[in-house]
Formats: structure tokens, C-alpha cells, sequence
């Protein structure tokens, strides 16, 4: 994120847009940015996803709670690796009166295998989640492996309701990108559409 006036304008209107009381607890190296954090706000108060799931918890997840609480309607689960994200962020949702809208569900990455490939990705034993209707993805971080968020799709997948929307931030990496190739060549059902923003964003629908 780019620390300047416009930046923290973003914020700003994002918080005015959805009646926050006070600024969110924006990090400069971790939170996503104002834009991305917009575009799927918008969409889940246009959408009203009953069933949202996030790889990475965080400023996100205040957003995202907040959009189902103004809905009336839908729950967030957040996988989080660390126990200290964790804590941090269920604090943050109590400090917003949101915390009966967001599980954060404390994922310890582990060792997976997809094909022939190895990777580093959450432990889903105890995730209580069917139907998922918007999947947004910020994590595992990118410097941990190669293709690092490559297993959302492939190990989500029959998680994902018939009209589940997938948000990919960060898509302007090359490794995101490449990503998304590998993701339409295994799932040609999904149609993608890319959003130059600050830090470039894939949407994913079927159909």
C-alpha cells in the first residue's frame, strides 16, 4: 500500500461508505488495499452472500462483517495461520461490535499435495463451511512458496456454491496471474475478469 493522501482518502471514504464510526486499523505492509477492499464490499452489499469465506483475516474481515451487518443477512470465516493474527483480529471485530459476524478460524499451514506438487496451505479439519457463495483470497503470502494461493480453488472447490464469486487480491504478481491461467485451464467453467487497481485484482464467476 502506498502511504499517501489519496490512500488514506480511500480509506476514508470506504469507512463514510460503510458507516464505520471510526477509521479501521489499517497496517501499511499487510492490510489490503482501500480499492480491493471496496471492490468486494460493494459486491456483498449488491449480492448479499449468505456464506463468505477469506484465506487471511484481517481489515478485510471488518469489512466484510460490516457489509453483513448492514445486509441483515451472512456470515464471514476467516483462515488465519497465526495465532496472533488471530487474536488481533477477533479483538478488532469486538472494538467494532461485529464479532457475531465473523468466525476466525485458526488454520496452521500445513503440508498439502495437489498432483505431483507440494504446497504450504491451511488445515481445513475443523472448518464448518458448505456452500461457500464469495471466496476472497489474500493469503497464504506470496514469499512462502511459488503459486503460493494456487490451492484455494482446487481444495475449495466442491465447497463452492453454483454461483460463488472468487476475489483474487494481489493479481498484478506475476505468480497470480499464473495462477489464474492454471485455474481456467483446470476449472473452464469460470469465466475471469481483471480489475487494474492498486495492486490488480481477479474476479472469478462461473458460467
Amino acid at each position: 500500500m502506498k502511504n499517501n493522501p489519496s490512500s488514506e482518502s480511500s480509506y476514508q471514504n470506504l469507512e463514510k461508505a460503510l458507516g464505520f464510526e471510526k477509521a479501521l486499523p489499517v497496517t501499511k505492509d499487510w492490510s489490503a488495499a482501500a480499492d480491493f477492499l471496496t471492490i468486494i464490499s460493494d459486491y456483498c452489499r449488491q449480492n448479499k452472500p449468505k456464506t463468505i469465506v477469506e484465506c487471511s483475516s484481517g481489515t478485510s474481515s471488518l469489512v466484510l462483517s460490516r457489509c453483513c451487518q448492514l445486509n441483515q443477512h451472512g456470515h464471514v470465516y476467516s483462515l488465519e495461520n497465526g495465532q496472533q493474527f488471530v487474536d488481533q483480529t477477533q479483538q478488532q471485530l469486538g472494538d467494532f461490535s461485529l464479532s457475531s459476524f465473523c468466525e476466525v478460524v485458526h488454520a496452521p499451514l500445513q503440508n498439502i499435495q495437489i498432483g505431483d506438487e507440494n504446497f504450504q496451505w491451511y488445515e481445513l479439519y475443523n472448518f464448518p463451511v458448505s456452500k461457500i457463495d464469495l471466496l476472497v483470497i489474500d493469503g497464504p503470502p506470496g514469499f512462502i512458496q511459488e503459486h503460493s494461493r494456487y490451492p484455494a480453488l482446487p481444495l475449495l472447490y466442491d465447497q463452492l456454491a453454483d454461483e460463488c464469486a472468487v476475489f483474487l487480491d494481489d493479481a498484478a504478481r506475476d505468480d497470480e496471474q499464473e495462477i489464474v491461467v492454471r485455474w481456467l485451464t483446470a476449472y473452464p467453467e469460470f469465466r475471469a475478469e481483471y480489475i487494474e487497481n492498486e495492486r490488480g485484482c481477479f474476479i472469478l464467476k462461473r458460467g
